[in-house]
């Protein structure tokens, strides 16, 4: 069977941390690929966990040669995804599971169009207030996210389809069922 990229996206609050953690524990044929980062690793940090490092030369050869499917700035360094790290798991007979903001989402699906793109939200919006309410966000930062929310569902049209995170474990569920 042909292994997928699915690309789950969608706004804060929605769980997809932990719906792509349930995911991974119940498919053992899934992994993620490691970001890429033109940003100098931290003590500690090794290459390849957590992070593939590029100094600026390197990150600007991935760029001009097309490797990365999707890729953002961050408080001063860049970030991406490798489209040779995400081949390299296909071709090992690995899905792979990314979880990405949806402006990055959306750059990778019009870089490579065969990858499924998932939006996953709450049903409700109640239950995302709530959700942030819990998590003891302000009222205005509440109101803030309620907003880029909104935005992101309207940007997430180029989704191949929609899971309702309301429960978690259903919604885990669905994405396997994606991946076949």
């Amino acid at each position: 069977m042909e292994k997928k990229l699915l690309v789950v996206c969608g706004p804060s609050g929605a769980g997809l941390g932990e719906i792509v953690t349930r995911v991974f524990a119940l498919r053992s044929d899934t992994a993620s690929a490691t970001p890429v980062t033109a940003r100098k690793p931290k003590a500690g940090e090794t290459d390849g966990v957590g992070f593939w490092f590029y100094d600026l030369e390197g990150w600007n050869a991935l760029k001009e040669s097309g490797d990365l499917l999707e890729a953002t700035e961050f408080a001063g360094n860049d970030y991406g995804t490798s489209r040779r790290r995400v081949m390299e798991q296909l071709d090992a007979g690995k899905n792979v599971l990314l979880n990405l903001p949806v402006d990055r989402a959306a750059q990778l699906k019009a870089n490579m169009p065969e990858a499924v793109c998932v939006y996953v939200a709450p049903s409700d919006d109640a239950l995302l207030r709530a959700r942030w309410e819990a998590a003891g966000r302000s009222a205005l930062e509440v109101s803030v996210r309620m907003e880029q929310a909104a935005l992101q569902r309207q940007a997430a049209s180029f989704c191949d389809a929609v899971v309702s995170s309301d429960d978690l474990d259903a919604a885990a569920d669905a994405l396997c069922a994606m991946l076949g």
